[in-house]
């Protein structure tokens, strides 16, 4: 049987990954995200804040917030994939953004004048078929079920 503390380290450990998978394809490979690529990242880090403080405490009640963050994240996963598969309308504004507060007002200005802008219902990668977005939904649905695993070890 898999202890609460290893189903706690393989859900967080994944959202980690998607995380750094995000990071990997902004920074590397030069695809920006859209507004809700940005918001399915936020649940990711509060499941790894979550983890932190799980993994320090017993009871059933942070696992399972761990799931509702993975529930969150992979919800708007699907909704993004909807968009991209034009079942339905996404956010009329879907840009990417960047900090500009410490930076001079000229490449603020520079920056922002040439800024790649992704709209929500392009795909810039995929893989079997599938958008980053709706392998987020489906791998987000497997770390809700190791969290939900978490909390009924943690009775």
């Amino acid at each position: 049987m898999t202890s609460r503390k290893t189903l706690i380290l393989l859900a967080a450990g994944g959202s980690a990954a998607l995380l750094l998978g995000a990071l990997y394809f902004q920074v590397f490979e030069n695809l920006p995200p859209c507004k809700l690529c940005i918001w399915q990242r936020w649940p990711h880090g509060a499941a790894l804040i979550i983890a932190a403080a799980a993994l320090a405490t017993r009871g059933p009640a942070l696992p399972l917030a761990g799931a509702v963050s993975a529930l969150t994240t992979g919800a708007v996963g699907l909704y993004h994939t909807g968009v991209e598969r034009e079942w339905w309308d996404g956010p009329s504004t879907c840009t990417s953004s960047q900090s500009i507060t410490d930076m001079s007002p000229a490449r603020a200005a520079d920056l922002i004048m040439n800024m790649a802008i992704q709209r929500c219902d392009e795909v810039l990668w995929s893989f079997l078929g599938l958008s980053m977005a709706s392998w987020n939904a489906l791998a987000s649905l497997a770390f809700a079920l190791l969290w939900v695993a978490a909390a009924r070890r943690s009775r």
